[in-house]
């Protein structure tokens, strides 16, 4: 079992930037992708950006390209993601998941690919 604590979250203006960490624990010895999500009321929970174990060619939704950078510290189990230029619609919140089946390598998009997911931290961006 691995465990997964967002934290970071906030309520920021349009224009600021806010980095999100994602700590995880439990069982070890095991390579994880891993994403962020984000979901907002009355909406499906879609993927933000996601990394693979060596944290090389990272995914990005297009809505936060050129924006966000997702990043992860594996020595300090932990994933980031920076987030500049925030806009209103970036109100949300956002969850990190790691996916064990693709043994660290594949960036899956779905929710559903990965296995397990932190508790979620609110972002609100006010105009």
């Amino acid at each position: 079992q691995v465990q997964l604590v967002e934290s970071g979250g906030g309520l920021v203006q349009a224009g600021d930037s806010l980095t999100l960490s994602c700590s995880a624990s439990g069982r070890s010895g095991r390579r994880y992708a891993m994403g962020w999500f984000r979901q907002a009321p009355g909406t499906e929970r879609e993927i933000v950006a996601g990394i693979n174990w060596s944290g090389g060619s990272p995914y990005y939704a297009d809505s936060v390209k050129g924006r966000f950078t997702i990043s992860r510290v594996n020595a300090k189990n932990t994933v980031y993601l920076q987030m500049r230029s925030l806009k209103p619609e970036d109100t949300a919140v956002y969850y990190c998941a790691a996916d064990q089946h693709s043994l660290g390598v594949v960036v899956f998009t779905t929710p559903g690919e990965y296995d397990y997911w932190g508790q979620g931290t609110q972002v609100t961006i006010s105009s």
